[in-house]
């Protein structure tokens, strides 16, 4: 009923977990994380103290096969549950309990290169092996990484009963918000005909309100695109000046408060410099010119 990818990126560190299911809320239930620690997701008959006392054992020092042994032995109902968990090296380590297997549909875990997708009621093993097939084939970010390899396991039959819910937990130490807390991507899709479509549409707004603007994305304005921003701020009301081409320090002033009104917080930066990602979005919702 549920088929989940947990990851970790090792150019930098990311650690993170995506998940869909035919059960709601999917998000409040299944992925777990800490930045530096690891990952765990805790499915089937989901025991959620697996999540939180995977993450200490983790810390603590245990491998991830260690964290599931330990678990298990503290756990009656383990016959029931289905989890796995990635540290901060990559480890992985999964288990199925023998009852998933006499459910309607395939239950297991396929790990590959610093991944390990598993899952319970699918149409097949394909789902899973799809899945870190796609993981390990990308070179994109965590985040994209693990929104293709649930997409690619719905391509393969996914959950046999269908889609409702999805969600998505990236860490990286100082990745979130203004770069205050660990929490680079938290998104979760609690009820929807197409969770993972909506998931990776989430995503994007995501990233343009929540990260900040990469350098290679941020150009001089000049006067012809002076113009058009002073065009989308008259027409937003939150410039009365001349829609001319010049770019003093009033219309600074005002492109940075109109940022923060369309939520483009993280990618204000003064108003010396234009993000290309903000004006495409600009554009997009309001046209090419406001003038």
């Amino acid at each position: 009923m549920t088929y989940s990818i947990l990851g970790w990126e090792e150019t930098n560190g990311d650690l993170g977990v995506a998940v869909q299911s035919r059960f709601p809320g999917v998000g409040s239930l299944v992925p777990y994380g800490e930045s530096e620690v690891g990952v765990v997701a805790t499915q089937g008959f989901g025991n959620p103290r697996h999540g939180s006392a995977g993450l200490m054992l983790l810390k603590c020092g245990a491998t991830p096969q260690q964290a599931v042994d330990v678990l298990l032995n503290d756990d009656a109902q383990g016959h029931k549950r289905q989890f796995a968990l990635v540290d901060r090296r990559g480890r992985v380590a999964a288990y199925t309990g023998a009852d998933l297997h006499t459910w309607d549909g395939w239950a297991g875990s396929t790990s590959g290169r610093h991944c390990v997708a598993l899952g319970n009621g699918l149409a097949s093993s394909d789902v899973v092996d799809r899945m870190v097939r796609t993981f390990e084939g990308s070179r994109a970010s965590l985040a994209e990484r693990l929104m293709a390899a649930l997409e690619s396991g719905q391509r393969a039959g996914g959950d046999i009963r269908g889609q409702q819910s999805a969600a998505l937990l990236v860490l990286r130490r100082n990745g979130g918000y203004g770069s205050l807390d660990d929490r680079h991507v938290v998104i979760s899709i609690y009820d929807h005909e197409e969770p993972i479509d909506e998931l990776v549409r989430c995503y994007a707004l995501h990233r343009l309100s929540y990260f900040p603007s990469e350098p290679s994305e941020l150009v001089p304005i000049g006067p012809e695109l002076a113009l058009e921003l002073k065009g989308f701020m008259a027409a937003l009301g939150f410039y009365e000046g001349a829609l001319d081409d010049t770019w003093d320090l009033a219309a600074r002033r005002r492109w940075d408060l109109f940022l923060g009104s369309e939520n483009y917080d993280n990618r204000i930066n003064d108003g010396g410099m234009l993000d290309l990602e903000v004006l495409a979005d600009l554009r997009r919702k309001y046209g090419r010119s406001a003038v």
